[in-house]
C-alpha cells in the first residue's frame, strides 16, 4: 500500500468489517488487555484530568476497557467507535459492571457530537489507525469545552514493540507490503514524535508525551500468536491477500519466531506504550 494507491474511505470500511468480526475475540481476550494496557490505560485517564462529574468521550472505545475505567472514576461516558458491533460488547460490559455508558457508532474524523459538551477525550490504541489523524484530533478538540484535556494511548517506536513488530515484520514480507509511508495509517504511525506533530497541527496545546512499560504476559508464544490471530484487525488486514494455507503458514512462522520471547516466567513480549495528552487550544 502507497501513498499514492492509498485510498482512505476503504481503508475505513475494511476496518469497521474487520473489528465487527473480531469484536468477540477482542472482548473475550479483556483480561488479557486489560492486565497488559492497565497502567497506561490509568495515567491516560489522569492526564486526561477524568474524575467524578467529567464528560469523557472515548474515541475508537473498542470494547469499553478504559472507558468503563473512567465510568468507574465517576465519570461520565459516551464510547464510539467506527464499528457498531463491538460497542455492543462495550454496553454489555456497563451493564453487568452496573455503571453508566452510552455508545455510539460514528466515524472519529466526524464525531458529529454536540460542540464544547465534553471535558476530556481518550482514546486507546486508536488514533494510530485513522488516516487522516489531524481531522480527527480537530474534531476531538471541537467535542472538548475550552480548556477540556485529550490524552492518548498508543504505541512507541517498533524496536520497543517486538510482540507487534515481529508479527508485523513477518506479514509484511509474506503479503508484500511495503511499510507505511509516514502519516499513513499503522500500530507505530504516532511514535517518534509524530504524536506530539499532530497535536500539535491540530492546534492543541499543552503537549507532554511519556512512555509506560507495558510487556505483554502469557504463557507461551503460542498463546501470544492466537491472542494476535484472533483479535489483531490490523494484521487481518495486512494478510487479506493471501489464501487461507498462505495466512497459516504466516501464523506458523509467526509462533516460532515469538519464542524468542519465551522464558522461565513464560512468555513475555516487548511492549512499550506512547502515552500522550494535551489540552485544547
Amino acid at each position: 500500500m502507497s501513498a499514492v494507491t492509498f485510498d482512505a474511505q476503504a481503508f475505513k470500511e475494511t476496518t469497521r468489517e474487520q473489528w465487527q468480526r473480531a469484536a468477540e475475540a477482542w472482548h473475550r481476550w479483556g483480561p488479557t488487555i486489560e492486565a497488559w494496557t492497565g497502567q497506561a490505560t490509568e495515567r491516560m485517564l489522569d492526564l486526561a484530568g477524568v474524575g467524578p462529574g467529567t464528560r469523557v468521550l472515548d474515541v475508537a472505545a473498542g470494547a469499553g476497557g478504559q472507558a468503563l475505567a473512567a465510568a468507574r472514576r465517576g465519570a461520565s461516558v459516551v464510547a464510539t467507535d467506527i464499528s457498531p458491533g463491538i460497542l455492543e460488547f462495550a454496553a454489555a460490559e456497563a451493564r453487568a459492571a452496573g455503571v453508566e455508558l452510552e455508545t455510539l457508532a460514528v466515524d472519529g474524523e466526524e464525531l458529529g457530537v454536540e460542540p464544547g459538551s465534553f471535558d476530556a477525550v481518550i482514546s486507546r490504541l486508536g488514533y494510530m489507525y485513522f488516516p487522516d489523524k489531524v481531522e480527527a484530533l480537530r474534531s476531538a478538540a471541537a467535542a472538548l469545552k475550552p480548556g477540556g484535556r485529550i490524552a492518548a494511548i498508543g504505541f512507541a517506536a517498533p524496536e520497543r514493540n517486538g510482540f507487534f513488530s515481529v508479527p508485523i515484520g513477518i506479514v509484511r514480507r509474506r503479503a508484500n507490503l511495503p511499510p507505511p509511508a509516514p502519516g499513513l495509517p499503522g500500530p507505530f504511525s504516532l511514535a517518534n514524535g509524530a504524536a506530539e506533530a499532530v497535536l500539535a497541527e491540530a492546534g492543541f496545546v499543552e503537549i507532554e508525551a511519556e512512555t509506560v512499560s507495558a510487556p505483554l504476559r502469557l504463557p507461551s508464544a503460542a498463546e501470544c500468536a492466537r491472542f494476535e490471530r484472533e483479535s489483531f484487525g490490523a494484521l487481518h488486514q495486512m494478510l487479506s491477500g493471501l489464501s487461507e494455507a498462505e495466512q497459516a503458514e504466516a501464523w506458523e512462522e509467526i509462533e516460532r519466531e515469538l519464542a524468542q520471547f519465551e522464558g522461565p516466567d513464560g512468555f513475555v513480549g516487548p511492549c512499550e506504550l506512547l502515552v500522550v495528552a494535551a489540552a485544547r487550544g
